[in-house]
Formats: C-alpha cells, structure tokens, sequence
C-alpha cells in the first residue's frame, strides 16, 4: 500500500505528468466551447412571420402571425420573438412587410408615432358634426420650453389695439385641447424622450364656428391683432367644452370682418316666394 502511494505521489508530482493533464484539460475546455457554441448556433428558435402581405399604416392583429423555427445563428438581431411586442402595433409609413418575413423591430411603430394620427381624435359632436383641424406655429419660447405637450389643454389670448390707440388684451378662447406637436419636419416632438426636436406647430381641433373666429383674428394682423398660447397651469381637469371667453374679444373681430351667412339665411334674403331673384346686388356669372 505505501508502495502505491510513493508511486501516485512520483506520478503526480511528475513536470511531464503535470504538462500533459493540464494539456488534457485544457483541450477538455476548448472542445466543451466549441461544442457549446455549435449548439448554440444550431439550436431551432421560434420566430413570428408574417401570415399574409402586410401593407404600410396596418394595425397588426394575432391573426396576422405565423411560427416558424430557424437556427439561432440565422435570426437577425433586431427581430422581435415576443407576440405581445407585436400585436397591435403598425407598420410605418413606406413599410411593407412580406408574407414570410419575420417582424423587424425598425418597421413596428405605436399608432401615434403615424403621421396625421391626429386627425382621428378630433371631436364630434351629438350631431356627428366633426371638429375642424387647426394648427399654429410656435417654438420653444412659445411652448413655455416645450411644457405645451399633447393632450394638455390650453387657452388662447388675444392682443389687439382699438382706434384711440389703447391696448386690449383678453381671453378669447379657452379649453382647447392639444392633439399633437410637431417639428418643422412634421415628426412628433416628444415619440423620443431622446429627441432634441424643437416644436413647430401645435395641433388641435375647434367647432365650425370657434374655427372661423381664430382664423379671423389670425386674418387680422394689419390690425394689430396678435394671439397668444398659454398652457393650463398646475393640474387641471378640463370637463368643459371649447368656448369664446369674451363676447366684447368676439364682436371686436366680426365689426373687423365680413360674416357670411349660411346658404338657407342667404336665399331668404334673395330669393322671392316665387322663385326670382329679388337682390340686384347679388353677383352673376359673366358670359
């Protein structure tokens, strides 16, 4: 037995036996990577496809996803595995994603990053009368540095100079939500907390007549009028509508202004009981 151990003692303490197990490890290691990595790159990977054609601005629906297994090695890095990365997101302006193809994460956008978004949360009424889209320039300064965002709701003042030269300057209209900001490019200003775009309009809707009164006062300019944006202050619920806040503001601009009537006053006016024409100032067509 001790003649064992002196043996096994000799052979372990050895250089040449020490240099070849540490060869034998070694080789042991680097097999065992190689082979890791060869799994690895082989091993099948369930991916979502495309099931049929899907065309540019397209909500993407669980129907619209196929599964199919490729070799890790074969899938691209920026392809979304997860459905719940996928469902109910939209493909970008000029993106087209084939049938078979896999879904790429560049080609997924949310539905407000889509341009003209917007458009669809315009209000309408009991009457299924949609608000007008409206939208104004600003920039940073006009924004209070960029605190005007969608959704928060805002007021408009109106500065003007009557004809003995006095300033009036009051609340014409308040309430107004805002429904987008965007840069001089058109894209959103704040879909990238990353972002440094700088705001360039601000976009919102406003009933037919409210829509005709701020267009007015914008026409107005050779009279001095000038309007300004300012934001609600702290946190605030709006459950009002949009509204003129001051009549005197409203009745400034239409003395200013040329009001047009609707087209059943307007035939009252010059249209006879019996059908003839009884205004001789109303415009014909010329031959």
């Amino acid at each position: 037995m001790n003649n064992f151990l002196i043996s096994a003692k000799r052979f372990i303490t050895n250089k040449n036996t020490v240099t070849i197990v540490a060869v034998l490890i070694i080789l042991l290691i680097l097999y065992w990577g190689y082979q890791s990595t060869i799994d690895s790159a082989v091993k099948p990977v369930r991916v979502p496809t495309a099931k049929e054609l899907i065309g540019p601005q397209t909500q993407i629906t669980a129907e619209d996803i196929s599964w199919i297994e490729v070799p890790s090695i074969s899938k691209p890095n920026n392809v979304v595995l997860n459905e719940a990365q996928i469902v109910g997101k939209y493909t970008g302006i000029n993106a087209t994603i084939p049938k078979g193809s896999m879904f790429y994460s560049d080609v997924l956008v949310e539905k407000d990053d889509l341009p003209g978004t917007w458009l669809q949360k315009l209000k309408t009424d009991v009457n299924g009368v949609t608000d007008r889209p409206y939208y104004i320039s600003v920039d940073v300064v006009t924004t209070y540095g960029n605190s005007i965002q969608p959704d928060t709701y805002v007021d408009f003042y109106m500065k003007a100079t009557d004809e003995s030269g006095l300033v009036m300057f009051g609340k014409l209209i308040e309430n107004v939500q805002i429904l987008a900001v965007k840069d001089s490019s058109g894209e959103d200003v704040f879909s990238n907390v990353e972002s440094d775009a700088t705001p360039a309009y601000l976009f919102f809707g406003l009933p037919e007549e409210l829509f005709i009164l701020l267009r007015k006062a914008f026409y107005l300019r050779q009279l001095g009028i000038e309007i300004v944006v300012v934001p609600h202050g702290g946190v605030v619920n709006v459950t009002g509508d949009v509204e003129v806040s001051s009549e005197y503001l409203r009745d400034y601009i239409d003395a200013n202004s040329i009001k047009i009537p609707d087209n059943d006053e307007y035939l009252e006016e010059i249209v006879g009981e019996d059908g003839e024409i009884i205004d001789t100032d109303v415009p014909t067509a010329s031959a």
